[in-house]
């Protein structure tokens, strides 16, 4: 059944499309742009840095991320740590992970009002095709790094509050709880 992309709102915790793992895309159509549009729009609207598509209740494997440069934040750095436009991610796969993972506040568009340090490795290579359907790696630092794990963590069902340090969990247990209350 096409998907009505009009009708497409990022969903809140805790719907469980958040929890359920992304299938893989089979074949990158015109639906599939139309989708990606929509996603942008959203992503623009709620002042976002990235949205996956189970946050728009598809289960399908494909994010988008667009990281604005600023002060530590750079396209031309090496390893980049932002991007220079919005970047589609369809059917991703982490290669790599570079150093310890370091606490970082993290939060999300599903998760509004919560934030919390998350534990994520500093650098991360990732390999995926994007909507032109030519597959490419991108080896990603900083902030930008840290969205890709963020957004491939959507693709499998994970939120932030699976991965939140214990203080930033008991921090936020009331928010969390009035989420899961009001559905």
């Amino acid at each position: 059944m096409p998907v009505n992309a009009d009708n497409l709102v990022i969903l809140h915790y805790p719907e469980r499309a958040l929890r359920t793992p992304a299938k893989p895309i089979k074949e990158i159509t015109d639906e599939t742009r139309i989708i990606v549009e929509r996603m942008i729009e959203l992503m623009d609207e709620a002042e976002g840095i990235g949205l996956a598509a189970p946050q728009v209740g598809l289960s399908i494997s494909l994010f988008i991320v667009d990281v604005p440069s600023g002060d530590k934040n750079s396209p031309d750095s090496d390893p980049p740590s932002a991007t220079s436009d919005v970047m589609v991610f369809i059917n991703p796969k982490i290669l790599a992970f570079e150093n310890a993972p370091e606490p970082y506040e993290e939060g999300c568009l599903s998760l509004p009002e919560i934030r919390g340090d998350v534990l994520r490795p500093p650098i991360v290579t990732m390999q995926a095709t994007g909507l032109d359907g030519k597959p490419f790696t991108l080896r990603a630092g900083g902030l930008l790094a840290r969205c890709l794990q963020h957004e491939f963590d959507h693709l499998q069902g994970i939120l932030i509050l699976d991965k939140m340090t214990q203080m930033s969990r008991m921090k936020n247990r009331t928010a969390v709880r009035d989420l899961e209350n009001s559905k």
